[in-house]
């Protein structure tokens, strides 16, 4: 019997060897995941003054003044992460199920 490479060896040495690739990949994962959240967050923070791909450059073509705009405060929504929140397995989706459940129970 073949089973992931691991032809006659005992079904117990392969399930730990898929634990373990299972494991390396669950790793490789949490790690992309929080490589997306921290340049999501610079690109929302950076872009958030004028306008960026996800929201729209409406600010952009509308400031009169661009210098004093600069100063203003950068802030975004959990849900502007759309990068984040396409994966169920990240921690932005868990905060924002955490914060729907919230709400939920609140009202």
């Amino acid at each position: 019997m073949e089973l992931h490479g691991h032809r006659g060896s005992n079904p117990k040495a392969a399930l730990s060897s898929i634990l373990n690739k299972r494991q390396k990949l669950q790793d490789e994962l949490r790690k992309v995941e929080k490589q997306v959240y921290e340049l999501e967050t610079s690109y929302l923070q950076e872009s958030g003054t004028f306008g960026n791909a996800l929201r729209g450059f409406e600010g952009f073509l509308s400031s009169s003044n661009k210098n004093s705009n600069l100063k203003r405060s950068r802030k975004f929504q959990l849900e502007d992460r759309l990068f984040s929140l396409s994966s169920v397995t990240s921690t932005a989706m868990e905060n924002w199920i955490t914060a729907k459940v919230v709400l939920r129970l609140e009202a």
